[in-house]
């Protein structure tokens, strides 16, 4: 496939109106960006798009395989891009990806390297560091917890289309927004952006457990918790907790609703709704990251008979 016109399908995703939040919050409305109909499948096909068009342009690789940490999203972008535009990869994976994700990855030719998952996320990003210190001539260490092409592109992309699209509907920025902290990239751009337009947004960050956490987010709680170089963390007003629980069923109650989307995506649902009713806020925008196929595997969508 010819990756000029694979890229250029990246972005430009649409707006949904979500009405269940009038349950808790009734005069408020939630608006979300559907990421799942990026080519990858997610939201990380921005970011990987704009850190590989840049290494490119920039003539950084000189030859090597780029190499990065992920928890399963950004490395099927990499996969995926990397395929298309003829550049080698090579993944740091904690062992509970998803069998969706790491089959995905797989299929792109991408190299995978799986690391214990009982170490964590964070074992995958310092083993990641550690191969790029330990072999200079064979990797090119994209980075995404510390490249600005990672929140450049949600500021430039996401955050500028979350505005365009909510002007005839608000004639401006919402009165909040919710995302997460994975690399902080989304969090950092949109939050920049919305706070350009609009002073008072307020920009609330879902918080999950330490365990068992939800796939992609960072409790960032912990002694020894990696917190990300590009994540701004004064562009963050609020931070609100939410289980793996409350995730799992917002993402339920989604799927009958229309949307199918995965644990993330469920989490800023949950915390959208309750900033509307803590706030009074009367508009609230998020992000749905990816989609709820992705998860078949860890039996998030069985069915239980009573």
């Amino acid at each position: 496939m010819d990756a000029v016109p694979l890229i250029a399908a990246i972005g430009n995703t649409p707006l949904v109106e979500l009405a269940l939040i009038r349950e808790v919050a009734p005069r408020a409305r939630l608006f979300a960006k559907l990421e799942s109909v990026n080519p990858g499948g997610s939201i990380k096909d921005r970011a990987v798009a704009r850190m590989l068009r840049d290494a490119l342009v920039r003539g950084v690789l000189g030859g090597r395989r780029l190499l990065d940490s992920s928890s399963g999203n950004a490395g099927i972008s990499y996969a995926m891009l990397g395929a298309a535009l003829g550049v080698p990869v090579t993944l740091v994976v904690p062992g509970n990806a998803s069998a969706e994700r790491l089959d995905r990855i797989r299929a792109h030719g991408a190299e995978l390297i799986i690391t214990d998952p009982l170490e964590g996320y964070d074992f995958a990003l310092r083993e990641a560091a550690r191969l790029a210190r330990d072999h200079p001539e064979r990797y090119w260490y994209c980075d995404q917890y510390s490249n600005p092409g990672n929140w450049r592109a949600h500021y430039d992309g996401t955050g500028a289309e979350l505005l365009s699209q909510l002007a005839p509907l608000l004639g401006g920025a919402p009165d909040a927004f919710v995302a997460g902290v994975g690399t902080g990239g989304t969090i950092t751009g949109v939050g920049r952006r919305l706070k350009e337009a609009r002073r008072d947004v307020r920009v609330v960050a879902a918080i999950p457990d330490t365990f068992p956490g939800i796939e992609g987010l960072k409790p960032l709680g912990a002694p020894g918790d990696i917190v990300p170089a590009i994540l701004d963390e004064t562009v963050i007003d609020e931070r609100v907790a939410v289980s793996m629980d409350d995730a799992l069923a917002m993402c339920r109650r989604l799927a009958r609703e229309g949307l199918f989307v995965g644990p993330s995506a469920g989490a800023f649902v949950h915390v959208a709704c309750q900033i509307a009713l803590r706030h009074g806020c009367a508009s609230v925008a998020t992000v749905l990251p990816d989609t709820g196929e992705r998860y078949i595997s860890t039996g998030m969508w069985q069915v239980r008979q009573a």
